[in-house]
């Protein structure tokens, strides 16, 4: 059965188990002094990830089999959202479960916009899978087959997925999303990404802005092996990073110049 609605949710929701009366990104962390969250548009990504609900403080970050992660200390927070009981959802892998996460919450019409690139480069669309195709892999090759179980339910999605995560990864992401264009601001929904094997991926969650227009970000990531999705501590302190900073040097990774990607159509 799913949750009650979180407080501060949006009207999409959230359709996965998780605690009802959780924290919310938004309720549990406060932008600096002097800084107000940026005005973000009703069912946009941007304002689903910042009333993403958490887990309650202190929650330690758990590897997909259960164990913990051996440094506690590079989190500010986890996500109440499942792992998986494989080793499969990762970095890019949570940045595309939560995009698939909220078009998943928006209904059919949302739904038939799931579609994500294998590393191949071949399509794989949510619509097609629940008409019960299945993609078969074979020598680098995708061909199809009709030999599935069809519908939409939560047992199909969580199927579809899997299959995602198995063939896609942060190159294949990172040559699906636009790069953020020169003069523009980072946003919620925006993923700070380097495909590569491995590479790494980390999304905005939430930004805020002083009277001069200097942005900062929170950024959550999952990462190797797959564990929880987690919001990151700042290296410098606090959990705020500064936007403006260029391309950020989080606990795990440090990310280059021109990193900054975004979901085709997203504003701004």
């Amino acid at each position: 059965m799913l949750a009650a609605a979180a407080q501060g949710e949006t009207a999409r929701g959230y359709s996965w188990p998780y605690a009802p009366g959780a924290d919310t990104v938004a309720s549990r962390f406060v932008p600096p002094p002097g800084y107000k969250r940026v005005a973000v548009n009703p069912g946009s990504f941007a304002e689903w990830l910042r009333n993403l609900p958490l887990k309650p403080e202190g929650a330690p970050v758990l590897h997909f089999d259960g164990r913990p992660k051996p440094n506690q200390n590079l989190h500010a927070a986890v996500v109440d959202i499942d792992v998986g009981k494989r080793d499969l959802q990762q970095c890019a892998d949570a940045v595309i479960r939560l995009r698939a996460e909220y078009l998943y919450a928006g209904g059919a019409a949302e739904r038939a916009k799931i579609a994500f690139n294998f590393t191949s480069g071949d399509r794989v669309s949510f619509a097609r899978w629940a008409e019960g195709w299945r993609p078969v892999v074979a020598d680098n090759r995708v061909t199809w087959q009709r030999n599935g179980a069809r519908g939409t339910d939560r047992a199909q999605f969580a199927a579809y997925l899997e299959k995602v995560f198995t063939y896609a990864g942060s190159k294949s992401l990172e040559r699906e999303l636009v790069p953020v264009a020169e003069g523009k601001k980072v946003a919620g929904g925006d993923v700070f990404i380097q495909g590569g094997f491995p590479g790494h991926a980390v999304i905005v969650i939430d930004a805020a802005e002083d009277p001069n227009g200097r942005r900062v970000m929170l950024l959550a990531q999952s990462f190797m092996p797959a564990q929880s999705i987690h919001v990151l501590k700042n290296p410098k302190g606090g959990v705020w990073y500064d936007a403006a900073a260029g391309d950020p040097e989080t606990p795990e990774w440090r990310f280059r110049a021109g990193h900054a990607r975004r979901f085709k159509g997203d504003a701004p």
